[in-house]
C-alpha cells in the first residue's frame, strides 16, 4: 500500500505546483519541486522525469484532470476544461484516506481485497472502510439495474470490500445470506455508529471467489475446464496479466499462444473473453465456443 501512498502524494504535489504557476511550469522545474518534497518532507527517493510522465497519465484517466505539454513553452500546464477542478482534488483526496486507511491499520488489509488494476473510487469508500473496520451496521438505497433501475432499500452487515474490473464491490450479509453490491450504485448511505454487529469469521471470502472470474459466483453454474486460443500479441498481455489465478500456459509460440482455466463460465467472464475478439479461439467447452459464436453472429446482424 504504501507505493500507491506515494503515488498519490506525487500527484497532489504536481496539481498543487501547477495551480500555483500562472501558466506553463518547465518540466526540470516541475520534477525539481517534487523531488525537494518527497525527499525533504515524506523521505522518499528520488524519482525520474518518467516517472511525473506516468503520474500526470494517472491523473487525467483516474481523475479526469488533464495536464498537457507546450512544446514552444517547454511546459506544463492543466487544460482549462476540467470540469469542476476542486471536485476532482476531493476525489484524489479521498483516494489518500481511503489507501492510509488501510495502512495505517494492517488488519483492514484483509477487508479490502483489492486486485493490481486501479480502480474507479466513489465517495462511499472511506465510509464503508470505517464501517467495516467499526463493525457498525449501514443502510443503503440501491439501483438494480437488471430490474429496470428498481431502487431497493437494504439495512446489511458490512464485512469485506472487494474490487474487480476496476469497480469496488461491498460484500455484506444480508440477514444470514452474504450479498454483493456494485458501490457505483449505492445510495444514500448511513452509517450506523451507535449499533455494532458481531463479524462471521468463518466467511472465507478468497474461498468464495475462487472459482470465478470478477465478482459473480453463481453456485448453480459448475466449474469447469476451459482452453483459449490467441496469437502471439495478445498472448504477450494475457502473460503479463492473467485471467484467472488458475490458468496455466500450454503453448506460448512466435504463431500462437494457448493457456487452460479451471472456473465457472459466468457473464463477467465471457465479457473478458470478448475483449480480446481480434485473435481469441475458444478450443473447449464446446458449449461456450458455441455461446461466443451465437454471440458474433447476433452482433454482425445488429451491425450489418
Amino acid at each position: 500500500m504504501s507505493k500507491q501512498v506515494e503515488g498519490i502524494r506525487r500527484m497532489l504535489l504536481i496539481l498543487n505546483k501547477l495551480r500555483q504557476t500562472r501558466k506553463y511550469t518547465p518540466k526540470v522545474e516541475l520534477v525539481n519541486y517534487v523531488n525537494d518534497r518527497m525527499t525533504g518532507y515524506y523521505g522518499y527517493n528520488s524519482i525520474s522525469d518518467r516517472t511525473i510522465e506516468r503520474d500526470i497519465c494517472d491523473i487525467g484517466e483516474l481523475f479526469g484532470i488533464y495536464i498537457k505539454f507546450d512544446r514552444s513553452q517547454q511546459g506544463y500546464y492543466i487544460e482549462e476544461n476540467v470540469g469542476s477542478y476542486e471536485e476532482h482534488v476531493s476525489e484524489l483526496m479521498m483516494n489518500f484516506d481511503l489507501i492510509n486507511s488501510i495502512e495505517k491499520d494492517p488488519n483492514l488489509s484483509s477487508f479490502v481485497l483489492a486486485e493490481h488494476h486501479r480502480p474507479l473510487y466513489s465517495k462511499w469508500l472511506v465510509p464503508l472502510v470505517e464501517a467495516i473496520k467499526n463493525t457498525n451496521p449501514v443502510y443503503f438505497s440501491y439501483v438494480d439495474y437488471r430490474h429496470g433501475n428498481r431502487i431497493n432499500r437494504y439495512h446489511v452487515y458490512p464485512h469485506y470490500l472487494k474490487e474487480s474490473n476496476q469497480r469496488w464491490y461491498l460484500l455484506a450479509l444480508d440477514g444470514n445470506k452474504m450479498k454483493t453490491f456494485g458501490i457505483d450504485r449505492i445510495r444514500n448511505l448511513e452509517v450506523i455508529k451507535d449499533e455494532t454487529f458481531v463479524r462471521n469469521l468463518d466467511i472465507n471470502v478468497v474461498e468464495i471467489f475462487k472459482d470465478c472470474y470478477g465478482i459473480w459466483n453463481d453456485v448453480n453454474i459448475p466449474v469447469e475446464d476451459v482452453e483459449l486460443r490467441y496469437d502471439a500479441l495478445d498472448g504477450s498481455f494475457i502473460k503479463s496479466v492473467p485471467i484467472h489465478h488458475s490458468q496455466q500456459i500450454i503453448t506460448d509460440t512466435d504463431e500462437e499462444f494457448r493457456i487452460s482455466l479451471r472456473l465457472r463460465i459466468t457473464n463477467d467472464f465471457i465479457m473478458e473473453l470478448l475483449s480480446r475478439s481480434r485473435s481469441i479461439e475458444v478450443i473447449k467447452p464446446v458449449s461456450l465456443r458455441e455461446r461466443i459464436k451465437t454471440i458474433y453472429k447476433e452482433a454482425l446482424l445488429r451491425n450489418s
